[in-house]
Formats: structure tokens, sequence, C-alpha cells
């Protein structure tokens, strides 16, 4: 891409508001995630039972639990324990799925057949189901839950791939470079990764806020993450025998997760507005007007 390329894009994210906020929520939630065991007021498994079930207030500004910990303190390290797991597990998604979905693409023929019937099989199944199976075979916990949520969202990031490499190797510079005795990983590494990354990079913004998602339901279930730490989807299942006595149990964990996973999609959509040509000549035209 070239500097006036990238520079027409900028300008055309920083001109889109919605963007730009979700934007700022997604770096406020990142240094959320990184300083969280930091900045929490109070020790995530501090008991202080004669202060239970208490409601919002300045010393504990998302009230407390049946036991008296701090909600707020559990929020925020459940937060940072739901990004690792989103970030890991798409990273594992992208690095896997990327690679099958190029080398099918690129190469065709029989290796296109199995990996995309394999990538078929995999797609038969529900995301959570399928996600519960691994589950249930390796045993809850984070690594499991990580592996289980990048498995699951591996045949994505394969058909996005081998759909952009199959449009990209058809090019004539791929053809020209082809013809001139180019490498086969030179021509991947040169041509074709670098202009199928308009595509993944929405998807991985996408599939994070999925991944969020699946790691809250699967913690919702007892298949997750483990106590003693805490994760969102766990405190709204401890939440339900509370809602009508304590609903900021429930809220401030559901809230997290949905500010998350909406400016995660938020930020997908205006990414695909400026990297999609289609879209972003559009988007364009209508500026003109």
């Amino acid at each position: 891409m070239s500097t006036g390329t990238s520079t027409s894009s900028w300008r055309l994210l920083m001109a889109n508001p919605v963007t730009v906020v979700s934007a700022a929520l997604l770096v406020i939630i990142a240094f959320v995630a990184v300083t969280a065991s930091w900045i929490a007021p109070y020790g995530i498994n501090d008991v202080d039972v004669p202060n239970a079930l208490q409601p919002p207030s300045g010393a504990h500004w998302f009230g407390t639990d049946e036991l008296g910990r701090d909600v707020f303190s559990r929020v925020l390290v459940a937060t940072q324990a739901s990004m690792r797991v989103a970030v890991v597990s798409v990273a594992f998604a992208v690095v896997v799925g990327v690679t099958v979905g190029v080398i099918s693409g690129y190469r065709g023929g029989w290796l296109d057949t199995v990996f995309m019937r394999v990538v078929d099989v995999m797609f038969a199944f529900p995301v959570l189901l399928l996600a519960l199976a691994v589950v249930a075979i390796l045993g809850p916990g984070v690594t499991t839950t990580i592996l289980a949520i990048g498995i699951v969202y591996t045949p994505i990031f394969a058909r996005v791939a081998r759909a952009s490499t199959m449009s990209v190797r058809v090019e004539p510079f791929v053809s020209v470079s082809r013809s001139m005795g180019t490498g086969h990983l030179y021509i991947l590494g040169r041509h074709i990764v670098p202009n199928i990354a308009g595509p993944l990079v929405v998807q991985t913004s996408l599939s994070l806020a999925f991944a969020i998602l699946s790691e809250a339901a699967l913690s919702f279930l007892g298949l997750g993450i483990q106590p003693p730490q805490p994760s969102l989807g766990r405190m709204i299942f401890d939440s339900q025998g509370f809602v009508t006595l304590a609903w900021w149990m429930a809220v401030f964990p559901g809230a997290a997760i949905f500010v998350t996973v909406l400016a995660f999609n938020l930020l997908g959509d205006g990414l695909r507005d400026v990297l999609d040509p289609k879209q972003r000549t559009m988007i364009e035209a209508r500026r003109k007007q």
C-alpha cells in the first residue's frame, strides 16, 4: 500500500466518528487489560462478609458480591483475562488458518480439496458446540479455553485467506514474478500475503469480539476460566441467585462484555469500509457529493 493510499485510509477512518470512538474505547480496554492487576483497588478474592451485597458507592464503585468481594476489581481483572484469552486464541487461529488458506488457494489441486474438506467438516459444527467438545475432551482451564476458541475460529481465517489468495494469484504482477523464476516463498511473502491483509485485518477485529463472547459462554457454563480466577461469564453465572437483591453483580460484568464486543464490531465495520475497495469507492463518492 502506497503512502498516499495509507494517508487516504487514515483520513477515511478518522472521518468516521463511530470508528474513532470504538478505537478510543479499545485503547482504554487495552490499558485496563495490561494494568488491571495494579489499578484494581481491592484484591479480587478479598472476602468481607459483613459488607456483602453492598450497592455501588464511593468505596465500592460497582458494589460487592455475595462474599463481600469488590465487583469493580473483579471486573477489571476478568476483562484482562478475557482479552488475554481472545488475543492469544485469535492469534493462533490467524497463524494456522492463514497458513492453510494461503497454501490451499495458491497451490490448488488435491491439496486445496483436502484442506477445504477438513474446513467444511469443522464448519458443520456450531462454534460453541465445537468449543464445548474440545473443552470436554481436554478438560476445563485457561489453556484449554484458548485452544478450543483458536480451533473453532481457524476455519474462518482459512476460508478468508483462501478466497483472497485465489483472487490475487491470477493478477498480472504475480504471473510476471512467476515467469521470471521467482521462488514460491518469495511470491507468497512479497505479493500474496500483503495484498490479502485487508480482509484478514477486518476478520481479526470481528473474531476478537466473538472470541470474547465464546470465552464468556464457556466460563458461564463452568468450562472456561476456573475459580478463584474471576471471569466475566462466571461472574454473571454466580449472580443468578441475586438478581433481585444485587442487580450490579450481573449488570457490570455484562456491560463489560457488551462494550468490548461492540467496540470490536464497530472497529471491524470501519476497517471494512476503508480496506474494501467497493465500500471505499462508495464512501469517497458520497463525500464528494
